[in-house]
């Protein structure tokens, strides 16, 4: 199964509802999990990470 940006599990860019689906997690966990993981290194590389993934990975195709 190919990572894209949800459609479905979209909050800001559907990077974490898209990074949960591929992972077979839910979507929840993941944006709990990215926002400690941002606030644990000072915040900065986890914006910058979430802005290149949501500029690289493709959004989900319609159905």
């Amino acid at each position: 199964m190919p990572l894209y940006r949800s459609r479905k599990h979209k909050m800001i860019a559907g990077v974490c509802g898209g990074i949960a689906e591929w992972l077979g997690w839910d979507p929840t966990v993941v944006r709990i999990a990215y926002v400690v993981l941002s606030i644990a290194s000072v915040g900065f590389p986890g914006t910058i990470a979430y802005i290149i993934l949501w500029m690289v990975m493709p959004k989900e195709p319609a159905l």
